[in-house]
């Protein structure tokens, strides 16, 4: 069966400035928000797993891809959602989480994660192999053409993986493949200063590395698969920070939007969109950059209510509650693997970072034990809701949704909506209900 994100395409060639936004998150609430708001908009869900949450191995979610597949059509099921309108991608799959093997080595893992990712079913596949190995010169640059040969070994597997799944399940959907990964290292920066400097991919490095990409896969026998790439990963100008974001320049972008005019079945795919405004959004899906990849402006907006609920539940009860917030920072200290890189500083000004910082780190920590508990006490402490003027204060939109009858006042349900808040905003940008 063809590949329904390739409307995507058609659709921007035919002038339209239709896109779609992909989820990149493996946390309950925001899956069950993006799903909801899908629901609701009546549109599709493209939701995707970067290969450091979801691997062979079960990455840092504890979860392989046909377990992070599962997961997600629990929640369809549990919300009500056409499972016939949800795509599943894969991100940034390739030598990220292998990179210190050598070459031969690191390229067997990329293979099984690969392997693993189509078996299950996913069907939009980014092949990443943009980054150095252990027998790589590490003071020079990757050229394209070794990056291209790694990729295009990739896509085989992919496509050898996809005729076997036929054999089993002869309705399964063709992948469609996005290559390119001039984007910020999966997760975010480290050292909170490169937002500072972000900068636009040059037109002629564009076409540079889609010509070697096609190259290498054809000389690879990959004809078919290279009629699957549908969109290459650019950097328009746009990455979050610590305290805000680079917006996108429409105007610093012109000539790379202006290029892609110049071909009839690619679209650009950018990353690291989050905490743009929906005007900001919906100018990126009108210049070209149709995939609009957002995953820490998620779990922020989740951290957000979590912190809201939390300070709401300080007032109500003082020593009495689940000191959520404090149980999650005292989680991130013991463990600091997977912000200390990120966030620089004072300690004081750290100790801000860990809890309030847009390059969301405390997402990596919510599945903690310690956390989980925390959090659910705080939730049954609100079973009978949140106390109205409580909620005024801390949570004022969902209050107002309250008091018109339009949601529940249940923590959970307040968690959830403000996560949409959010996700309006990229709905807004990409009509992507015209993709059905």
């Amino acid at each position: 069966m063809e590949n329904s994100l390739k409307q995507i395409v058609k659709a921007q060639k035919a002038g339209k400035a239709v896109g779609i936004y992909s989820c990149c998150s493996a946390n309950e609430y925001v899956v069950k928000a993006a799903l909801l708001k899908g629901k609701e908009d009546n549109s599709c869900v493209l939701i995707e797993s970067t290969a450091n949450q979801c691997d062979q191995y079960g990455g840092y979610t504890g979860m392989k891809p046909a377990d992070f597949k599962s997961f997600v059509e629990g929640i369809c099921d549990e919300v009500g959602f056409d499972k016939s309108k949800l795509f599943l991608g894969g991100d940034h799959l390739g030598p990220l989480t292998f990179a210190s093997k050598n070459e031969e080595e690191a390229m067997k893992e990329s293979e099984e994660l690969i392997r693993c990712y189509v078996a299950a079913g996913f069907t939009k596949i980014h092949i990443d192999t943009s980054m150095r190995v252990a027998d790589d010169d590490t003071n020079t640059r990757l050229s394209d053409e070794t990056i291209a040969r790694r990729g295009a070994r990739l896509a085989k597997v992919a496509e050898e993986t996809y005729q076997e799944l036929l054999k089993t399940n002869p309705d399964a959907v063709e992948p469609v493949y996005i290559v390119g990964s001039e984007v910020p290292i999966p997760g975010g920066q480290e050292g909170g200063a490169a937002a500072d400097c972000v900068q636009v991919t040059k037109p002629e490095d564009f076409k540079a590395t889609l010509a070697t990409f096609e190259k290498a896969f054809k000389e690879n026998g990959l004809d078919h698969a290279w009629s699957n790439v549908i969109g290459i990963v650019v950097q328009p100008g746009v990455e979050e920070k610590d305290a805000g974001c680079t917006e996108y320049d429409r105007e610093k972008a012109k000539d790379l939007c202006a290029a892609i005019k110049d071909y009839d079945n690619i679209v650009f795919e950018g990353h690291s969109t989050d905490y743009q405004t929906k005007i900001k959004l919906r100018e990126l899906v009108e210049d070209g950059v149709a995939i609009l990849k957002v995953g820490p402006g998620l779990t922020f907006a989740m951290r957000e209510a979590l912190f809201a609920l939390a300070y709401a539940e300080r007032e109500m009860l003082g020593d009495q509650g689940s000191h959520f917030m404090e149980v999650l920072d005292q989680a991130m200290l013991a463990d600091p693997k997977h912000w200390q890189k990120h966030y620089v500083g004072t300690e004081k000004e750290i100790e801000l970072k860990r809890k309030f910082s847009f390059s969301d780190r405390c997402r990596y920590y919510m599945p903690e034990k310690s956390v989980v508990e925390a959090r659910d006490k705080m939730i049954e402490n609100f079973k009978d809701g949140v106390p109205l003027n409580l909620l005024s204060q801390f949570m004022p939109i969902q209050y107002t949704k309250v008091r018109e009858g339009r949601l529940e006042n249940k923590p959970e349900a307040l968690i959830i909506d403000r996560v949409c808040n959010t996700i309006d905003e990229y709905l807004y940008a990409t009509h992507q209900s015209e993709l059905y």
